[in-house]
């Protein structure tokens, strides 16, 4: 492989950047101002990088292998998806999600739903180590909940993805803070410790934001007492409500917990939920298997849409394996891009050229920024997005005396958390679909997840926050030169 890779022309600065650059134009200005769909898009990019590889000399065989083995890593993450969808539509099926959302609207004033949507998806984040698990549960629910009160569905997703993430990075149960720490070379209570100071001001920070819109105008109107008593009622009239409908998103937090195969424990909450919809809302195996494959419909009931008010079939319409089809083909598409990219190594040349200009702490932790979601976004994988910088970072630390917890606390502020807002990664598109809401949307709301990179850099050019080795332990190295 080595010889082969030897016989392959190499990238100047200016080619290495192209496919990247290609895609965030493409992005910006087709997706986010043209409002064209992204799959094409994403597709044009792995076509441009496709088209370097082989001027490289790579053959059409070699790209495939690429993509291919790209998209094999992503195959669990797509089984997840798949089967998100079923657990949504089954949860609709049984009355679980229904009886949240009916206690939602019953205890949580409009004024206060983004502010308790942020607070218990992190509360329920940092208990289970899972940001999709606590999206995926809570989360739809609060989502409900927040379309009942007629409250603004970007700032409550937007809410729900802050809170969720809060526990992914700081929770010791959760594989992106441990994996931060292990290839980071740090231990994980000081990687942990280390992360709080930029995470508890992002923290204080969005609650303050939550707080404040919920009492003015940002969120828009929320809905009259009357529609909201409307809703209940239609929802008492559907389903039999009874406390035993938690216990498939109780299944599923303590399989999180637990750590216990995900897919496996979700397609038993599915079916735990088929069985309860049968036995306490009277409905029939064929019409909970029709829920887990297409979503449930209300038509389902013998009084189908009879008295219901509009809103109620928005709320409970939904999920279903097949839902998740379309967003399946965009993660084909993203891993498409990735795959071509890592090919052609463009990624290491951009990076390379970046260690030589590094001089002050200050640089160096923008550059650690800059390069996680450069690699987040270029290869839509959030362990490759903390694995890359740290390997390259590490020496450069230390040869700046600055302690490893430095380096691990900086890559999860701008990997484990930023990846839900970028479109094409599979946090994000996990994201989107769960909460049914599209990710520029809730971008701006997602104020925890953005906010500790400004932190990260204010602490990095003013020292504050920033752990230093005793002086015995720097090992001061040549500054590198570029080539």
């Amino acid at each position: 492989m080595n010889a082969k890779q030897n016989n392959k022309k190499t990238l100047s600065l200016g080619l290495a950047l192209l496919p990247i650059v290609a895609m965030l134009a493409l992005l910006i200005v087709g997706y986010g101002v043209a409002g064209l769909r992204i799959e094409p898009l994403l597709l044009c990019s792995a076509a441009i990088a496709a088209a370097l590889a082989l001027w490289q000399g790579y053959s059409w065989d070699e790209i495939i292998d690429s993509i291919v083995s790209k998209l094999a890593k992503a195959m669990p993450v797509i089984m997840i998806l798949i089967c998100v969808g079923g657990l949504i539509g089954t949860w609709m099926f049984s009355g679980t999600i229904p009886y949240m959302v009916y206690w939602g609207l019953k205890l949580i004033s409009p004024q206060y739903i983004l502010i308790a949507a942020f607070f218990l998806t992190s509360v329920v984040s940092v208990c289970t180590g899972t940001s999709w698990g606590s999206a995926g549960t809570v989360g739809v629910a609060l989502m409900g909940v927040a379309a009942g009160l007629d409250v603004s569905l970007p700032a409550a997703a937007g809410a729900v993805v802050s809170g969720a993430y809060f526990g992914d990075k700081i929770s010791p149960l959760s594989d992106s803070t441990n994996f931060a720490a292990i290839v980071a070379d740090t231990t994980l209570f000081e990687h942990i410790q280390h992360l709080l100071y930029t995470t508890i001001p992002s923290f204080l920070l969005a609650a303050a934001v939550y707080l404040l819109a919920g009492h003015s105008d940002m969120i828009g109107n929320v809905a009259t007492p009357q529609r909201v008593t409307d809703i209940i009622a239609n929802l008492e009239g559907l389903y039999h409500f009874n406390i035993v409908l938690i216990l498939p998103p109780v299944l599923v937090l303590w399989g999180a917990v637990r750590k216990k195969p995900v897919i496996p424990l979700m397609l038993f909450a599915c079916l735990l939920a088929i069985v309860l919809g049968i036995a306490l809302q009277g409905l029939s195996l064929k019409q909970g298997l029709d829920a887990f494959m297409d979503g449930f419909n209300i038509t389902m009931f013998d009084h189908g849409n009879a008295g219901v008010v509009a809103d109620v079939p928005r709320l409970l319409n939904r999920g279903g394996m097949f839902s998740m089809m379309s967003t399946i083909l965009l993660v084909f598409c993203a891993f498409s891009f990735a795959g071509a990219l890592t090919l052609t190594g463009a990624l290491t040349v951009i990076i390379n050229r970046l260690l030589t200009i590094i001089r002050t702490t200050g640089q160096l932790i923008a550059a650690t920024i800059g390069t996680t979601i450069l690699v987040t976004g270029a290869t839509s994988d959030g362990k490759l997005a903390l694995l890359v910088p740290a390997e390259l970072f590490k020496n450069a630390y230390r040869r700046m005396g600055l302690d490893n917890k430095n380096l691990s606390r900086t890559i999860e502020d701008a990997g484990t958390v930023i990846e839900p807002l970028l479109p094409w990664t599979s946090a994000g598109v996990y994201m989107a679909t769960t909460l049914g809401v599209s990710t520029l949307d809730l971008l701006p709301w997602a104020v925890q997840c953005y906010a500790a990179i400004f932190f990260a850099l204010i602490y990095g050019f003013t020292g504050f926050g920033i752990a230093r080795l005793p002086q015995s332990k720097t090992q001061p190295q040549p500054q590198p030169v570029a080539e």
